[in-house]
């Protein structure tokens, strides 16, 4: 077997406050330095790299000299608030040795549900992976109080590799991966080198409460490996102090849990896209883009729409039909009805001139569209 990281262009790479923070001692200059020296490499090979780190709200109690993680809401938000200065500079320094920029990004669950932020954050991280920066991405438990209290770094990995469309998603831990049994208790316990991301006796394997540090444990990574499954990514759980684990993972050397997400990521994504049976409305579009779609594989540009119909916001799945009322594709759309309706049978250069702002070139953009 080889590791599925061989294989990924795009990847989301998670590490755990425990490992950021050397167990609460203070941040890990020496260990951040050595994954961003790996990630390095990793870009050198063609990859694409987003890291999702914890460790603000850890790193924030060790630089307040706190003992324990509090539990009052607003001390632990304060606390993320101080932490998180700390954590951007060591990145920014650890990257900055090998030429890289970073750039940091704060998330809410919130920002993903909603479909226009859902866009604006996609929009952003893709950007700045072709401007060849690598997003550092944490959650900004500063404003939030919910996922505080049971949200998980493990869950926004998977949210950001669904978001950018990622191959896989390697999460680091303090564990060597997923065991058949806890090995702290039971000596006959084995590694899980490979299985299905979604298997339900994987959650039964996993179950068990995190470190004191983190929020998360074994299971939240194995709910993690499912959601991001749901968009054809592959999920490796392997230890962050396995020496050069990144680039190992990379060169096809199997360590730690390999979970396989069974649906293409494309197959995936577009599947979910013909199934959305509620369509809050179509565009009419010519020939020429008929053409363009169905024959070239292209996205759909404002120019080739003859006419708007229905109300949607930006976001949404629309279909796509031609003159004679047949829909060809459907997909999701980057502009609003009512902008769409200004913007319709135009070139994209006079976008902004008609808006007074370009969200993005295309109406529809190829990776968000399926032919029907």
């Amino acid at each position: 077997m080889r590791s599925v990281i061989a294989a990924a262009k795009r990847i989301v790479v998670k590490v755990g406050s425990s490992l950021v923070t050397n167990d609460g001692r203070g941040l890990d200059h020496a260990a951040i330095g050595r994954w961003a020296s790996q990630i390095a490499a990793l870009r050198e090979q063609g990859k694409e790299v987003v890291l999702v780190s914890s460790g603000a709200i850890a790193e924030g109690i060790h630089r307040l000299g706190w003992t324990k993680r509090p539990k009052e809401i607003d001390e632990l938000q304060a606390a993320a608030a101080v932490g998180q200065m700390g954590l951007a500079q060591v990145y920014e320094s650890s990257f900055g040795a090998h030429g890289i920029r970073t750039a940091q990004i704060l998330l809410t669950h919130a920002d993903l549900a909603d479909r226009e932020r859902y866009l604006n954050a996609r929009s952003t991280l893709l950007t700045l992976l072709r401007l060849g920066a690598v997003p550092i991405i944490n959650e900004n438990d500063t404003v939030i109080t919910d996922e505080i209290k049971f949200g998980d770094n493990d869950t926004l990995g998977a949210l950001v590799a669904n978001l950018i469309e990622g191959d896989a998603l390697v999460i680091l831990t303090d564990q060597r991966g997923l065991f058949t049994a806890d090995p702290r208790k039971d000596p006959a316990a084995t590694l899980v080198e490979q299985a299905d991301a979604g298997t339900p006796e994987l959650e039964q394997m996993a179950g068990g409460a995190g470190s004191s540090l983190g929020r998360g444990g074994m299971l939240t990574k194995i709910l993690a490996a499912k959601r991001a499954a749901h968009s054809g990514a592959n999920t490796v759980i392997a230890s962050g102090r396995e020496a050069d684990v990144l680039t190992r993972l990379a060169s096809g050397e199997m360590i730690g849990t390999q979970l396989i997400a069974r649906t293409a990521r494309i197959a995936a994504r577009k599947q979910w896209m013909a199934d959305h049976l509620q369509v809050r409305g179509h565009v009419v579009i010519d020939n020429g883009a008929v053409n363009k779609l169905t024959a070239d594989g292209k996205s759909l540009l404002p120019i080739g729409v003859i006419d708007v119909k229905g109300a949607f916001g930006r976001g949404e799945v629309i279909a796509c039909v031609n003159d004679q009322g047949q829909e060809v594709a459907r997909g999701i759309t980057n502009y609003s009805s009512s902008e769409a309706r200004l913007i319709h049978r135009r070139p994209s250069g006079e976008i902004e001139s008609v808006l007074g702002y370009m969200l993005e070139p295309e109406l529809i953009h190829r990776d968000n569209l399926v032919l029907v």
